[in-house]
């Protein structure tokens, strides 16, 4: 049986969205705001809401108990330090903690991820359940010899 260390991240990422795309709905606001500071306009891909509920899945699967503030971290990026008349490096910005925070609680949900007191999200067995078949399905479809090993 394959678990989401048999397969690319990218890979596992993309199918996993498809399932969760219909099961998790974007908020009206989803549209229009941006996923951190340091972006400047929100994004362009049609599911990145479905997207990003799953990137979150597997990183609390792999990282947990997580917090938001953990999280938020780990989607920031870069933000210009510098303005017309003045260059400044780079200043560290994090993500959108209320987008990650509603993917998680819309997550909970649907019971593939529990609150630990005092310590943050982590996997239900439903979670890494809907993680290991995932996997198992996306194993099956690749064409990449260096992975059949693990079928």
């Amino acid at each position: 049986m394959a678990t989401m260390y048999d397969v690319p991240a990218d890979d596992l990422i993309e199918a996993l969205a498809d399932d969760l795309e219909e099961r998790l709905d974007e908020p009206d606001w989803g549209k229009f705001v941006k996923t951190g500071v340091d972006r400047e306009l929100p994004p362009k891909q049609e599911n990145y809401w479905a997207v990003r509920a799953a990137s979150l899945l597997r990183k609390v699967a792999d990282r947990g108990p997580v917090g938001v503030e953990r999280l938020s971290t780990e989607y920031g990026g870069g933000k210009s330090g510098s303005n017309r008349y003045q260059v400044a490096p780079d200043k560290r910005a994090d993500g959108s903690r209320n987008m990650i925070r509603t993917i998680l609680q819309q997550l909970e949900e649907e019971d593939l991820v529990e609150t630990a007191e005092g310590e943050g999200r982590r996997i239900t067995p439903e979670g890494r359940s809907l993680l290991d078949d995932t996997a198992g399905a996306v194993l099956e479809e690749l064409d990449r010899p260096e992975l059949e090993r693990y079928a």
